[in-house]
């Protein structure tokens, strides 16, 4: 388990991490969220011992990451996927890691195995690329079997595959109980990979709810209707405090009234109805709701208006990387 409590820590006055207080628990994938300069990554420095908090604590099982007699068997940690010896190769890089905690050598085969790093094993990490990197930092991670995991970023470079792949690793690894923590700035991963999420803004917590509660709580759901009286019912429905928009011939998107509602109005008015499916919401679109306030360098001119998905992604790509601004130069 991980205990955050009262964290804070600040570079040249700023506040990179403001009081936090969450506790990630195991069993479950949480993500940790957070636009460009939430402090995603300061806090995971502070967690692992990389940064000395001005206030609060950060604990692993109760123990500091500084206390802990043999690191590797208790958190396996990716922070950044090339912080290797670029002429050491991927092999010899996590036999050094095994000989500092005095882990057997055949653990080493294994993990390389585990990550599908076998054909490259004798390879100098310097020539590698993102997604091979990523995969040898995987490894590194899960070198001394821990049963906490803090991942920042490990899907960043990887193909299709590869991003399949560490998602169901992620899954199963939680499945078998343990503490799985890994941020990441690409939401349509955290749908469908985190149970939980701890979301971030400016140095604070702003949410700390499952994933299903967090897209219910900060998204507008909306219902697909179709009709082939559209502008009746339109009516209809913005006099029921709701909006209807077109959306193809015969189609509307209506937001403000749930699906009975619209039944019961339809019915009422005696409008044939073809087609009434409620829309979810997309975690990209309830995190863009939640954290607008808190976006440091996003776009001034976005609104409140998340219906259109071409700005919606648009905005999400330009809010979200790997927010280093609040360590030091």
């Amino acid at each position: 388990m991980i205990e955050v409590r009262n964290l804070s820590k600040s570079y040249r006055s700023k506040a990179a991490v403001n009081g936090q207080t969450f506790t990630v628990s195991p069993g479950k994938v949480t993500g940790f969220l957070g636009p460009n300069g939430a402090g995603k990554t300061t806090t995971m420095r502070l967690l692992l011992g990389l940064a000395e908090p001005d206030s609060g604590t950060a604990t692993i099982g109760g123990v500091r990451y500084r206390d802990l007699s043999v690191p590797l068997r208790t958190v396996g940690a990716l922070l950044e996927a090339k912080a290797v010896h670029r002429g050491r190769s991927a092999g010899n890089h996590l036999r050094c890691l095994a000989e500092t905690q005095g882990l057997p050598r055949r653990r080493v085969d294994e993990v390389i195995g585990l990550v599908g790093l076998c054909e490259v094993a004798g390879r100098r990490a310097g020539g590698f690329s993102l997604g091979m990197a990523q995969r040898l930092g995987i490894a590194a991670a899960l070198l001394g079997d821990p049963q906490v995991l803090v991942l920042d970023e490990p899907v960043n470079g990887l193909d299709p595959e590869g991003k399949v792949w560490i998602r169901n690793l992620m899954k199963r690894l939680a499945a078998e109980g343990r503490t799985v923590f890994v941020s990441s700035h690409l939401m349509n991963e955290m749908a469908v990979t985190a149970d939980h999420l701890i979301v971030i803004g400016r140095g604070g917590l702003l949410a700390n709810c499952s994933t299903a509660e967090f897209i219910d709580r900060h998204a507008e759901s909306e219902v697909l209707v179709k009709t082939p009286d559209a502008a009746y019912l339109s009516d209809l429905i913005a006099a029921d405090d709701g909006s209807a928009r077109p959306a193809g011939a015969d189609t509307l998107i209506v937001a403000g009234v749930a699906a009975p509602r619209i039944a019961e109005l339809a019915a009422w008015a005696r409008i044939v109805i073809y087609e009434l499916t409620p829309q979810r919401a997309s975690l990209d679109e309830a995190f863009m709701e939640m954290t607008r306030d808190s976006v440091e360098y996003g776009d001034p001119s976005m609104t409140r208006n998340t219906a259109s998905g071409g700005a919606v992604a648009a905005a999400a790509g330009r809010a979200f990387d790997d927010d280093r601004i609040g360590s030091p130069s």
